[in-house]
Formats: C-alpha cells, structure tokens, sequence
C-alpha cells in the first residue's frame, strides 16, 4: 500500500462510539485526530454517533467543524434518516464498541453498501471477548463479511484476523494525534516527576500500582499524579500522588507538558498480542515529554528503547530511571519520541493511510455471493 500516492477526495461515513464526549474513553480523541486529518487531505466526513445518557452532560466537542456529526436514537430511526449517505458513501466504517454493534453491522451488510468496513481500537481486547462469548459489539460470523478489517493493533494480529478469524483483509491503523493541540511547551514548569492519564480498569491497575504507585512510594520527595475517571474510592493513594478526575482533552497538553515524564499503561490483552499503541503514547510524544512505558511485543520497533522511550519492566526500572535521569536525558528522550511521532503518527499521516487503504480496496462482493 502506497499511502503517498495521489488520492482523490472520499466520502467517508463512520459510525463510532463517541465523537463530541472523551469522557472515559480514548476513542474520541482517536476519531478526532484521524478524522481532522481526513478533512485536511479532501475528504468529507459523516460520524455518526448513538445518543446515551453517560456521554450526554460530558461533551466536550457538541459541534465538530472538520466533518458532519450527528447523534441517533435507534439503528431503525438513522437509517431512514441516512440511508441515501449512506449508500452513496465510498465507504462505511463502523467502530468497535458501538452500542448494538451487532444489529446495526447485520443492517448496514444488507444494504448493497459499496464498501463496509470495521475499525478496532480495542483489537486485542475485542479478540478475547469473542473467545469468551461477550462481545456485543461485533460477532464472529460478521467478519469475513468486511472489505476491510481496519486493527489499531498491527503485528501478528493482523495475520491471526485473516488465517483465524476469516477476515478478507486485515489492516493496521494505528491511533493518531493531532499535533497542533499536543504542542511541545517547554516553558511550562514541571509540577510532577511522572503522570498518569487514563480512565480505571481492573487489568490495568497492577500495572499502575507497580509502575507508579509503588514508586511513589519508594521516591516521596518526588510528586506524581493520575489522571481519569471511575477510579475505585478504596485505593491506597500514596500522599505525593495527586489525583484529577477528569481532564478533558483541551487540557490534556499542559498536563503532559507539566511532567517530567509520563507513563503509559497497556491492557493485558492488548500486552499479550502486542503490537497496540495507545493514543497516550503519540499525544504524549508529540508535546516532547519522555514516556515510560510497560513492555509488550512491537513496542521497541515503534520507539526505540533508552533512546525515545523508557521501557519499564518492575518498580525498579522506574525508580531507577526517576532517579537517574537529570534535565538534559529527558530533553533528549522526549525529542526523540516528538520526532518519531511527527514524521508518521499523526492524524493526517494516518488518514493517508486510510484513504489509500480505502481506494485500493477489491470491488464488494456481488448480491449473488452476499453483500
């Protein structure tokens, strides 16, 4: 796939889990990047997005000016409202977690779509909730009927979605960031040695305790910070760790920019798998800040270790690097990430991707063979 070659401009529908609220989700500020980038290399854009109650009083982005955004109801009520865009789309997208994922897959495969397609950012964990039965959002039997299975997780994933899962094709699109509102401020005083920035989830949280907790603890002149929602109220929070409940994204840069270094925490599924790059990483890479990060498969390929990241096995590993590292090493490190991120992960880079991926797609299969 040549994603620099000349596209011509797409009419693209996405129907994701949450545009206008990044309240406990990372799937907003994903779409934001990857779809502000699509508007800026021509295409246009229609997300499509359910109405639930807990996104309602948290929306931080009501009114997006880089696409057509609107809200639904019900599956049945936005067809008859979007069937012609629809239809006259290059392409439907539909996202992982998209409440009645099933049921609304199943209608739009029956509607002689020129291309349906499916976008993962949960890939790993999507996986796994297959294989135990409780996926809602997508079923087994729905994905060899995609043109195109769109992964944020690359790697082996993508071999395991064609051989295993039946998928016609499988393709990586990793999350993205839009580097003008992740900015490198380096007047920004340093107010934490390290942050954390992500909503509560069980399998997460060892990995927290380990690589933050437990070091605050062991560094108390040293001050950290979490960041994000539906944290438990019976956590042991170490006294130097302060805690924010939530930060919406307009905010997100100064808090990176606040830090000396940042961690990132991978989910368990997506360790295993490996090759799943989170948005934290390329927001946090492009303001400059030096990431130290949990260890999983592909990671070392994206940034290099001891270079434009710290790669954090044990307690020790980030005790140790707190430590040891003064100004100039974090300077150095966080510029090195800065510059892996803008020379290929931000949303315009990805967009290309998109779209190349998108026009050298096979014609959809004929009403004789299914969809």
């Amino acid at each position: 796939m040549n994603a620099g070659a000349p596209q011509r401009p797409l009419d693209i529908v996405i129907l994701g889990l949450s545009l206008s609220s990044a309240w406990g989700n990372g799937h907003a500020t994903t779409f934001r990047a990857l779809i502000r980038g699509l508007a800026a290399e021509g295409h246009r854009v229609l997300f499509l997005e359910r109405d639930v109650p807990w996104y309602a009083p948290h929306r931080d982005l009501p009114d997006p000016d880089f696409c057509d955004f609107a809200l639904y109801d019900g599956i049945e009520p936005m067809l008859a409202r979007f069937g012609d865009r629809l239809r006259q789309a290059d392409a439907v997208i539909v996202g992982s977690y998209v409440p009645e994922g099933i049921a609304l897959i199943d209608r739009l495969d029956a509607m002689g779509l020129r291309q349906l397609c499916f976008y993962d950012i949960d890939t790993p964990v999507t996986l796994q909730a297959l294989d135990e039965g409780r996926c809602d959002y997508l079923a087994p039997r729905q994905i060899p009927r995609f043109d195109i299975c769109f992964s944020f997780s690359g790697g082996a994933v993508l071999t395991h979605l064609q051989d295993m899962r039946g998928a016609r094709r499988a393709e990586a699109l990793f999350c993205s960031v839009d580097e003008t509102r992740y900015p490198h401020l380096p007047e920004v005083p340093k107010r934490w040695d390290l942050g954390y920035l992500g909503t509560y989830s069980p399998d997460r949280q060892p990995t927290l305790q380990a690589l933050l907790l437990d070091p605050a603890r062991r560094l108390p002149e040293m001050r950290f910070v979490v960041a994000g929602p539906q944290y438990p109220a019976d956590i042991d929070w170490p006294a130097n760790v302060e805690r924010i409940e939530h930060l919406p994204p307009d905010e997100h840069a100064g808090f990176y920019n606040a830090q000396r270094f940042t961690l990132n925490v991978t989910r368990q599924a997506m360790r295993r798998m490996g090759w799943s790059p989170s948005v934290r990483l390329f927001e946090a890479g492009a303001c400059g800040v030096p990431v130290i990060s949990d260890d999983w498969p592909g990671l070392d390929e994206l940034f290099a270790d001891g270079r434009s990241i710290l790669i954090a096995r044990d307690t020790e590993d980030v005790v140790r690097g707190l430590a040891a590292a003064d100004a100039g090493d974090a300077r150095r490190i966080g510029q090195a990430a800065r510059q892996t991120v803008l020379s290929g992960h931000t949303g315009r880079a990805r967009a290309r991707e998109l779209a190349a991926a998108l026009q050298a797609a096979p014609a959809p299969l004929s009403p004789a063979d299914g969809r």
